[in-house]
């Protein structure tokens, strides 16, 4: 396969960040590449610009860091609480998932943490206090305490009302 040597405009999920030179295949670089103006091509006078773009990638890699530590700070004071139902026996109806730990924090705090960030090994399937660990950046982790408790069914909520 033909591949040809680009210079990265961006950070590129899987290929790099701006200022690196990579090798790719002709036909992804000439149909993607090229045409969306995230590179452009690793010629002599286009590596003379490549000093400017490392300055862009070093301003934008320490604002990320400086937002990952500012919102590492905000989960640490973060208390969750998240209801799960119960059936007979204590037996736990559903889990609690990434994805509604991820949605509490929106809610809760309007900080965006994707649900890939939170380290979870498996669904919580119990009640308690649990730490989640949050890989914010590859030089910051946090963690966020959430708090399991029984939803209160309806059955309850009716029973209590008309004993009143």
């Amino acid at each position: 396969m033909a591949t040809v040597e680009v210079i990265l405009k961006e950070k590129i999920e899987g290929l790099g960040a701006e200022a690196d030179v990579v090798k790719v295949k002709r036909g992804f670089a000439r149909n993607f590449l090229l045409p969306q103006d995230r590179a452009y091509e690793a010629t002599k006078s286009n590596l003379r610009h490549v000093k400017a773009l490392k300055e862009t990638r070093a301003k934008r890699e320490a604002q990320e860091l400086a937002d990952a530590e500012n919102t590492a700070t905000k989960l640490r004071k973060l208390r969750l609480s998240l209801p799960l139902s119960l059936g007979q026996g204590g037996k736990a109806f559903g889990s609690v998932t990434t994805s509604d730990i991820a949605a509490l924090i929106a809610e809760k705090s309007r900080l965006t943490i994707d649900r890939h960030q939170l380290l979870l090994e498996a669904p919580i399937k119990t009640l308690g206090s649990f730490e989640i660990p949050v890989k914010l950046h590859p030089a910051v982790n946090a963690s966020v305490t959430v708090r399991v408790v029984a939803a209160e069914t309806p059955e309850e909520g009716e029973a209590e009302s008309s004993e009143s």
